[in-house]
């Protein structure tokens, strides 16, 4: 007598799958289901070089925070990350290494934990103690704070994730916003598109600036310190400041640093070596880019002191006759170019990951001198209406590179900027500096720290 072949029951099948993912899950172990097909995704052209690069010393972490008008309540952000991060593509990965390129793979683990804030901010993130995710959320008081791998985006994708973020965690607290649905913002951008392989153009020569800059030096804070001093500034001062010189409130506050740093680092004498602010720019208005990877290239604001003693005039003109020359669409595409062109040279393709990630180092090691400082402006960050009066306001900072131990960010939220300088050298002197001078052209400045300073 012949055996029939079984017939399974594929919807019973399917229910018995969904369960064993859920425990593994619940578990924190990685769920590849036979029908479910594991999505990945290249680095766009910036992000290849951070894995190379990054270690205890120079972490690549970023932190935007948000600050509400009420104590945090820490499961009930663990439970808005639990519903946000699926929805979110870019950040719902795991980096993995290939024979010849690092990339990114879906990460079928649980958010990583919310944990209150006890160590100073943009810290290595340790993929195997976070789930192996590239971020992280904390929460000190009333504020929530998103670091982010730079691997993964730059502060457009931070502020969209921190954003659905807090919207997720505002209606979870509140009855009268959970009447708005639970999807993501309409304007919230999930696009993975690598925008500098889209809009690159071949035969562009290399425009990196390698020759060394002037370096601010001085006494460290004790091991495993970082100083974080903000700024708050109201918009419409700082505005009419700008103003009188004739330039942009990001032109400014670049001007001031520099000329922060001639007063006080080289009372006001000459320098060898010029001072050069490195800014980032956005490129996605150049090319009507909406991606949320990476998308924006470093220029270079000099001003080389000589003989001469300068006014602060003097300098903000240097800064933005430096600035203008380079922030155009042409220059930027030939910056651009020039690193997408190596990534696609099919000689360069062929060396194993090891080779590459050594030559990638080495030729940052040569060009990580070429910069006193970064001064980076996310811009004016804004929140739908109905979320806005549960919001104080949101900060940012960035973390230590090769030579640069004092750093700007700048954001703005409603009718306040904060500045905010990082930085793990004892003497503030060019911070006071700053503040200062900003002060004498007649903006009110308030200051707060996160006290590492007072103990010195």
């Amino acid at each position: 007598m012949m055996k029939g072949n079984k017939v399974r029951d594929k919807s019973t099948d399917k229910t018995d799958s969904v369960k064993k993912d859920k425990v593994r899950r619940a578990a924190g172990k990685k769920v590849y289901s036979a029908d479910r097909v594991i999505r990945w995704d290249r680095l766009d052209n910036t992000a290849n070089l951070f894995p190379a690069i990054a270690g205890e010393n120079m972490t690549n972490v970023y932190r935007i925070s948000v600050t509400l008008r009420e104590e945090i309540e820490p499961l009930l952000l663990q439970q808005a990350l639990d519903i946000v991060l699926p929805k979110i593509d870019g950040f719902n990965v795991r980096l993995r290494k290939g024979f010849f390129w690092y990339y990114f793979e879906e990460n079928g683990k649980p958010a990583p934990k919310v944990e209150m804030e006890h160590t100073f901010p943009c810290r290595y993130i340790r993929p195997n103690l976070n789930h192996s995710y590239l971020f992280r959320v904390s929460y000190y008081g009333r504020r929530i704070n998103l670091e982010v791998f730079h691997v993964l985006t730059d502060g457009m994708g931070g502020i969209n994730f921190l954003r659905e973020l807090t919207y997720q965690y505002l209606r979870l607290k509140h009855d009268e916003l959970k009447t708005n649905r639970d999807s993501l913002a309409a304007y919230t951008s999930l696009n993975l598109d690598d925008s500098f392989v889209r809009n690159f153009k071949r035969s562009k020569p290399r425009g990196f600036e390698r020759k060394r800059a002037y370096l601010i030096k001085g006494e460290k804070l004790p091991a495993g310190e970082f100083g974080l001093m903000h700024g708050y500034m109201p918009i419409d001062k700082l505005k009419e400041a700008a103003g009188s010189y004739g330039v942009s409130v990001n032109t400014y506050l670049v001007a001031c640093f520099a000329y922060s740093v001639y007063v006080a680092c080289l009372k006001r004498g000459s320098s060898d070596k010029p001072i050069r602010i490195a800014v980032p720019v956005n490129l996605r208005p150049y090319y009507d880019s909406i991606t949320t990877k990476n998308f924006f290239m470093m220029v270079s604001a000099e001003f080389h002191p000589q003989e001469k003693e300068y006014d602060f005039r003097e300098v903000v003109d240097i800064i933005n006759a430096s600035l203008k020359s380079q922030i155009n669409k042409e220059h930027l595409e030939d910056l651009f170019s020039y690193g997408v062109a190596n990534q696609q040279n099919i000689w360069l393709r062929i060396f194993p990951l090891p080779l590459k990630s050594i030559a990638m180092r080495i030729v940052y090691n040569q060009s990580a001198l070429a910069n006193t400082t970064t001064v980076t402006n996310i811009g004016k960050i804004q929140v739908d209406d109905v979320y806005e009066p549960y919001i104080e306001r949101f900060h940012a900072n960035i973390a230590m590179s090769k030579g640069q131990f004092l750093k700007g960010t700048i954001c703005a939220f409603r009718d306040e900027y904060v500045f905010t300088f990082s930085t793990i050298l004892s003497d503030t002197s060019v911070e006071r500096a700053f503040f200062k001078h900003i002060t004498e052209d007649g903006v009110d400045v308030k200051i707060e720290t996160n006290g590492v300073f007072v103990r010195q």
